[in-house]
């Protein structure tokens, strides 16, 4: 692998096998405002500028990323080697080696999930709606669906046994949203509640990556890692870093991987 020395590495206890990433706005092609490594093939970028620098992403990393169409909701899909780009979902699992997970992100939050035996990894797109999803059941609920259904066939714990790491999204500082949003978590978990600090008359600032470690850790999993809240991790105010469309609007696509080598 030759990954650009600016993209994000996990620090976390993955197996040595498990290899992941989440790309910064370094070392493509694209010309402003999709400066410079746009990976979305929808917000308006040139297609061949798109194309080589996809075709950079696998040449780093050595697997084939699996770029889906993500539509805020929790579908979760199940990558193989032949698997095509586009498939309607917010997250990906998969067993198969040099295949990676890949998710797309310009202020959600990514999540990537592996176990401690490095047999499946997964990728999933936490914006808010995908996050809170439906009677509390969002997409982190769903892709854990996906990995209690593999430890049935190999007899091992699921929540002790998941680790997991939260890339950059819109921060704390940043994610402005309205009573409908921070009612639609607190429908279901009082306690989300907290992850809401007023702003003013029906707004409020929301964090993401906490919301997102709460769920995480109703689940059972306590083995988190990344993203933590704190400015450096955040789109919006690092723009010569990060995508940012809540900054922006006009921007393109970092991509959150992760693969089995």
């Amino acid at each position: 692998m030759r990954l650009n020395p600016d993209w994000l590495v996990p620090q976390w206890p993955a197996p040595a096998h498990v290899h992941a990433l989440c790309t910064t706005r370094t070392g493509g092609v694209s010309a402003p405002p999709y400066d410079s490594l746009n990976l979305g093939d929808h917000v308006g970028d040139h297609p061949d500028c798109v194309a080589s620098n996809r075709a950079l992403l696998q040449t780093s990393t050595g697997s084939q990323p699996v770029f889906l169409s993500q539509v805020h909701g929790t579908e979760v899909v199940w990558l193989e080697r032949h698997s095509e780009h586009g498939m309607a979902a917010d997250a990906s699992i998969t067993a198969q080696h040099g295949v990676a997970c890949t998710i797309m992100v310009a202020d959600c939050l990514p999540v990537l999930f592996t176990n401690a035996s490095g047999t499946a990894v997964a990728a999933a797109h936490a914006g808010w709606r995908s996050l809170v999803g439906h009677n509390g059941q969002g997409v982190l609920e769903e892709v854990f669906e996906r990995f209690k259904a593999l430890a049935l066939m190999d007899k091992a714990p699921v929540a002790t046994e998941l680790i997991a790491w939260l890339g950059p999204c819109i921060g704390p500082q940043a994610f402005e949203v309205g009573d409908e949003v921070r009612a639609a978590f607190g429908a279901t978990d009082a306690a989300s509640l907290d992850c809401f600090k007023p702003k003013g008359p029906g707004k409020w600032w929301a964090d993401l990556p906490r919301l997102a470690r709460q769920r995480l850790q109703r689940l059972g999993i306590t083995q988190i890692f990344g993203n933590d809240g704190q400015p450096d991790w955040c789109t919006v105010s690092q723009p010569s870093r990060f995508f940012s469309y809540r900054r922006d609007g006009v921007t393109g696509r970092l991509a959150a991987c992760i693969w089995l080598d």
